[in-house]
Formats: C-alpha cells, structure tokens, sequence
C-alpha cells in the first residue's frame, strides 16, 4: 500500500467485532514511523456493544478526502481505493519532475 501520499488517517471501529477486521488490517499496514514523517493517524474504539459501522476516513497530500464504510468493505477494497488515487498523485510528481 502506498501510504506517503496519504496526511490524515482516520478510523472508527469496535475491536471486538468481527467486521472490523479491515479497519484493524488497514491500521496494521500504516508503516511505524508513518506519524514521525507527519501523517495524523486517529483512531476510536467504539465500546463492544456498539451497533455502529466501522469507518475509514483518508486525507491526501492534495486535498482530497475519502470515508469509507468498511463493513461493506474487504481490506483487499480498501487498498484498492487508498492506491489507485495513491499512484493518480505518484504518476502527476513523477510527471512534474519532483
């Protein structure tokens, strides 16, 4: 997954659901020193009674902002959508020459 891209990362999910298994994937492949280099990572744990859905919520060095819901969602889907804009901004710095 192609994370330098990525400035704000924002999760919400119940730790003992079985459908927040994206979200506790996508957290896990966040590389350690991801908030050193300046990316905010917030992440809320929502109590184990909690009816409500996990979410992901992405900011981009150029502004644009992606929420997703992962209970509807593989984690193999989320990297989909995080990459595909991830490479959309490597492919115009590669093109610019930065």
């Amino acid at each position: 997954m192609i994370t330098r891209f990525l400035t704000d990362v924002r999760v919400k999910f119940n730790p003992f659901s079985p459908r927040s298994k994206p979200a506790r994937l996508f957290l896990s492949l966040i590389p350690p020193n991801a908030r050193a280099d300046g990316m905010k990572v917030e992440t809320q744990m929502l109590p184990r009674t909690s009816k409500e859905p996990s979410t992901l919520g992405v900011k981009f060095k150029d502004g644009k902002e992606m929420n997703l819901d992962l209970d509807k969602m593989r984690i193999t889907e989320v990297m989909e959508e995080v990459d595909r804009h991830s490479r959309l901004l490597a492919r115009k710095e590669e093109l610019t020459g930065n």
